[in-house]
């Protein structure tokens, strides 16, 4: 089992590696390919995403999203990673730890995207088993919690299939695409992730 001592992890942000995929923490260099794929997936993304403005696609509003990451990442408080295939460097989306909480929790939430011309190839499995992996393997969680809205099948589907099981429903949970929306709640947890049987 986990030893769930208070040792921060590493303020280095990781490089992960997932099947085809690599994850890593975002360049200013990554802005040109960032934007456009989130572009060319506005009309996917926003279904599901809390509402973002043309300014939040800007170079400027990307230099300081990549500095608040950086601070968050150094307070132990988050993790934003990029992901890409790792034979060509294409990005194809992203996955971030946030409320990251240590003392009696040890727990953090996951959201993850992925391009719309990238959808059904296993991508967002692979970002979200990855840092899942990350985060009981080295940054010693003891539990990830996730949220998706009741009508996103796919991204239920993949929750299910990396492990996490259904907890709950959370009405008005966020304000999305003009409108606060219910999502179901989902969690996992390090004895889960081992395998190990759940005491009697």
């Amino acid at each position: 089992m986990f030893s769930l001592d208070f040792v921060k992890p590493s303020q280095t942000s990781p490089v992960l590696e997932c099947g085809e995929l690599k994850l890593r923490a975002p360049q200013l260099s990554d802005f040109s390919a960032w934007a456009a794929l989130r572009q060319q997936s506005r009309a996917h993304l926003t279904r599901w995403e809390p509402d973002w403005l043309d300014k939040d696609v800007s170079i400027e509003a990307f230099r300081a999203r990549i500095r608040l990451q950086e601070r968050l990442h150094r307070a132990s408080a988050a993790l934003s990673l990029l992901a890409c295939i790792g034979s060509s460097g294409a990005l194809v989306g992203g996955v971030t730890l946030s409320d990251v909480r240590y003392h009696a929790s040890h727990s953090a939430t996951i959201g993850y995207w992925i391009g719309e011309r990238y959808l059904r190839r296993g991508y967002g499995y692979l970002c979200v088993r990855a840092v899942v992996a990350h985060a009981f393997e080295t940054m010693r969680l003891n539990r990830v919690e996730a949220a998706c809205q009741p009508g996103n099948i796919a991204s239920k589907a993949l929750l299910t299939k990396a492990g996490f099981q259904e907890e709950g429903f959370a009405r008005d949970f966020l304000f999305i695409n003009g409108a606060w929306r219910d999502h179901l709640l989902f969690a996992i947890t390090a004895r889960e992730y081992c395998g190990a049987p759940t005491p009697v």
